[in-house]
């Protein structure tokens, strides 16, 4: 439980985290490859998949590894220097925050998707296969990003209550409720029937 971490580890572990996580490298990568201001386009988000709305697959993958690395980088630093899974947890949800609330972009970030499963597969990692399991079947069926995401976002805290891996489960079911508050445009979008697939804008 985090409670095995001092308040003054914990700061510093959410810390580093949210300074990982606040680097936007969909804007940072858009920008150095010379495409219109990402916040701009589409959603105006700084995530992945706003990112493929450019026309550029090359980085929106480059976006979706690094965003997701940020918190996996988070959770092995923070564990690798308290030596506690909770430091590590402590972290990647630091990073997450970073990344929905990046100071450098006055705290208009992402949706945190990438961030979510990248620091879920540090701390569990059958957890983080559950996440891109659903997330991919429900992609492959739908076509929506934000359905397989809000799908995946809600199985693997679940997966990872099952395993016993109660500490994990409870930090990332809180995560998740996160996800499911920045996709609150999206979810009404599904729910008209207006929200754009895969690949389109």
């Amino acid at each position: 439980m985090l409670l095995s971490i001092s308040p003054l580890v914990a700061g510093i572990c959410l810390l580093l985290g949210y300074l990982l996580g606040s680097i936007p490298f969909g804007l940072l990568l858009t920008r150095m490859a010379g495409t219109a201001d990402l916040r701009g386009v589409g959603s105006g988000n700084i995530g992945a998949t706003n990112v493929l709305r450019t026309g550029r697959k090359d980085l929106a993958a480059a976006t979706l590894l690094l965003d997701a690395a940020k918190a996996t980088l988070a959770y092995l630093v923070a564990f690798w220097f308290a030596r506690d899974d909770a430091a590590g947890l402590a972290a990647a949800a630091g990073a997450f925050l970073g990344h929905l609330y990046p100071v450098w972009l006055k705290f208009k970030g992402g949706k945190g998707v990438a961030t979510f499963i990248g620091g879920l597969i540090a701390a569990s990692w059958p957890a983080a296969l559950t996440f891109a399991i659903v997330w991919l079947g429900v992609a492959a069926t739908t076509r929506y990003s934000s359905a397989a995401a809000l799908a995946a976002s809600l199985a693997a805290p679940l997966a990872a209550f099952a395993l016993g891996e109660t500490q994990v489960g409870a930090v990332f079911a809180l995560l998740a409720a996160l996800v499911w508050m920045k996709h609150a445009p999206n979810i009404g979008r599904l729910a008209r029937g207006t929200e754009p697939r895969i690949g389109k804008a």
